[in-house]
């Protein structure tokens, strides 16, 4: 008997044709991205908050930065972090109006310190009465000065700002400019960017 010879079984399933198209080239139909956005897609982190308490965390800490650089914006003075009432042309040139000169007002409250220390020093009955002499005379006196120096520079900027700036608000810059001439110089807020003369404070490094 004849043995039939087995043939060998061929695969019949089809073959898979490669895709001639690189990984990551876009459909078509689509604009094709920019290099720098690309770049910037694979730059930026994915720090999503894995719960709760990380997301609190995170939002904690966004605030503390924010708060931290417009604390440091307003100590410089920069327009954008200042108050409303501190903003603009008008109150700038009243600061540095202030600023730039000694006025008698930013020495009121040391000066009635040293008067009411010096009234409570257990001196000897003589010393004693020259003293409350001297307090009751000058306290009335460095009021008056005060009150002169208040006007004086509260229409000083009213006219220096009218003329420098006719458009713009002058409603309050008086009273801002002799509220500010009152204060001692180290705790104004904004910090004075002139010194007294008008030189520029310079910029610590």
């Amino acid at each position: 008997m004849f043995r039939r010879r087995t043939q060998s079984t061929t695969d019949d399933s089809p073959v898979p044709v490669e895709d001639p198209k690189p990984q990551g080239t876009p459909a078509k139909g689509r604009p094709t991205p920019k290099r720098s956005e690309a770049q910037g897609r694979r730059r930026s982190p994915v720090t999503a908050p894995t719960n709760r308490k990380e997301a609190y965390r995170q939002a904690r800490e966004r605030d503390r930065l924010l708060r931290e650089r417009a604390r440091e914006g307003m100590l410089r003075g920069e327009e954008k972090y200042l108050p409303a009432r501190d903003r603009g042309p008008v109150r700038k040139l009243a600061r540095d109006f202030v600023d730039s000169r000694r006025l008698p007002g930013q020495y009121f409250l040391p000066a009635v310190l040293i008067i009411m220390l010096a009234s409570m020093v257990p001196f000897p009955m003589e010393i004693r009465r020259v003293v409350l002499t001297l307090y009751t005379m000058s306290l009335p006196l460095v009021m008056i000065l005060v009150l002169v120096s208040s006007f004086y520079v509260a229409g000083r900027v009213k006219k220096e700002a009218a003329a420098k700036f006719p458009d713009e608000n002058l409603k309050g810059v008086g009273f801002y400019a002799a509220m500010r001439s009152s204060q001692i110089r180290r705790l104004r807020f904004p910090k004075p960017t002139v010194l007294p003369g008008g030189k520029p404070v310079p910029v610590k490094k």
